[in-house]
């Protein structure tokens, strides 16, 4: 049933959490894991403000999930990474439903607390408007 899941992440404690129940789920179909973190507006303009090259924050970005990315992959499950750019909850939607993904797995809450109290959780914005099931973590 949940064999093409998404994995929604920001490397927060929440999204790891959210990491074991996907490996859970996709175990019991042998399914696989694709794993999706959003580069927003104000993460890329810090990265060319403090003059990082490219490849350096292409390893550092990869370094907030390379814990749920070993932990998938120690279970298994195959999986694949995916970097998105724009706002979290909109991008995370659209590449969800252009995709026909069976599951998407998130956390409920992220690293961005700001957004989390102001403007509405990403989390939220995932659940009003995928077109799959989604199993938001606490």
């Amino acid at each position: 049933m949940y064999k093409k899941i998404l994995l929604a992440t920001d490397g927060s404690e929440h999204s790891i959490r959210a990491a074991s129940h996907a490996i859970e789920i996709a175990q019991v179909k042998n399914g696989s894991i694709d794993i999706v973190y959003v580069v927003d507006g104000n993460t890329s303009k810090s990265d060319v403000l403090h003059g990082i090259d490219k490849y350096e924050v292409k390893k550092e970005r990869e370094e907030k999930f390379k814990p749920i990315r070993t932990k998938i992959k120690e279970a298994g499950i195959s999986c694949e990474t995916h970097f998105l750019h724009g706002e979290p909850g909109p991008s995370i939607v659209e590449f969800a439903n252009d995709n026909q993904y069976d599951l998407v797995v998130v956390g409920s809450r992220g690293l961005n607390k700001l957004q989390t109290m102001i403007l509405g959780s990403v989390s939220h914005k995932i659940l009003k408007r995928v077109e799959c099931p989604v199993l938001v973590v606490k």
